[in-house]
């Protein structure tokens, strides 16, 4: 049983916690500014579902604007596919037979995309498509600085784009070239430098699989953190941010001096819990703990309650400083997560909220498909 947390109409307050909650009203503004600035900046946006796991809200974001998502893994675009999103990048290698056979399967009902930094990844996908009577949009990710995912730029890139172009059930689309490891680096001179590192070997790799004879049609990269950059950088053209439709608490802690335009962005997404105990003077205990939100970037910040602090997690329950003991037993409060994506893997549902009422439901289709 998939229990839902709360009924469309019913107020805030009625909501069983710990729940996932969505401001509206602030969702609908961030999702509004990056559309906008997308537009002005002459730059596709391809909105990483990854945060969200919905298929509703990757619809809401397609029909203002972005040209379809990605994801990262195999799962994730068979729940956005299913749910009726029909342009999807998995922006990531998908290996092993299994896999590429659904991913070959899923391109008989939608526009599908992969990476590969593999030769005989891509013989693999190569036969699969074939198998399935289907093709598959390719795009070869270069490492510019992750250190992750990805072959060297230059050469390296060249050599198996030529392998992409070369293979009867696949096209080349062009590179992948996302600097995941720049995106929460606080100071703004620093992360503006590691960004344009990486486009110098983003533009040089461009030039060199041009001089071979082929077109990147996407150049594709950047996050919430480094979107502006990308954007201006003259060669990149498709946006991959994710983060900046909820925000969490990590992003709040970069660029004190500098924003660099998240303060664009104002915080949607929240863990609500209920104060389950007062036991102690001084700390109050409530039931988000570590199954309600994520804490590997942080922990979360209570929203307008000044004095009181998060301070520990266990698996059901949350620890709240409490100096001046302000808290009640059943109070109710609202956290900013440290780290939305995760957070948001945890639940199974989004609870829309606006003017204190409870305006939607969205399912998290894509929770837990991480195969």
């Amino acid at each position: 049983m998939n229990r839902q947390p709360a009924d469309v109409g019913m107020s805030v307050d009625e909501v069983d916690t710990p729940a996932l909650l969505v401001d509206l009203d602030a969702f609908e503004r961030n999702v509004e500014k990056m559309a906008s600035f997308c537009s002005e900046s002459g730059v596709r946006l391809r909105a990483h579902a990854k945060t969200h796991k919905s298929p509703d809200i990757a619809k809401f974001q397609i029909a203002r604007g972005a040209v379809g998502i990605c994801c990262q893994k195999v799962s994730e675009a068979e729940a956005m596919v299913d749910g009726g999103v029909n342009d999807v990048l998995v922006s990531n290698e998908v290996v092993g037979g299994r896999k590429i056979d659904r991913l070959a399967a899923l391109a008989g009902r939608a526009r599908i995309g992969v990476c590969v930094d593999d030769a005989g990844n891509i013989a693999d996908l190569d036969r699969a498509a074939g198998s399935a009577g289907v093709k598959i949009e390719v795009l070869v990710e270069v490492d510019v600085g992750a250190g992750r995912c990805g072959v060297a730029p230059g050469e390296e890139a060249v050599v198996l784009a030529l392998r992409v172009a070369d293979s009867a059930n696949l096209e080349f689309a062009g590179l992948q070239a996302y600097q995941g490891s720049a995106q929460h680096i606080r100071k703004f001179g620093a992360r503006r430098n590691t960004i344009e590192q990486s486009i110098a070997k983003t533009r040089d790799t461009v030039d060199r699989i041009a001089a071979a004879g082929l077109r990147c049609e996407t150049i594709a990269g950047a996050g919430t953190g480094t979107y502006r950059f990308e954007a201006g950088s003259g060669v990149y053209n498709e946006l991959q941010c994710g983060s900046y439709i909820f925000m969490d608490a990590d992003y709040g802690r970069i660029d004190l001096e500098h924003r660099s335009g998240n303060d664009e962005f104002g915080n949607a997404l929240f863990v609500c819990t209920t104060v389950m105990s007062k036991a102690r003077s001084g700390l109050a205990v409530c039931d988000a703990g570590l199954k309600a939100h994520s804490v590997d970037s942080g922990m979360p910040l209570v929203r307008g309650r000044t004095g009181l602090e998060y301070t520990g997690a266990s698996d059901e329950h949350g620890q709240i400083k409490d100096p001046d003991d302000s808290l009640e037993l059943g109070e109710r409060l609202w956290l900013v997560p440290g780290h939305c994506d995760p957070t948001v893997n945890l639940h199974d549902w989004l609870v829309g909220i606006r003017n204190g009422v409870v305006e939607v439901l969205w399912p998290i289709s894509a929770r837990g498909m991480m195969f």
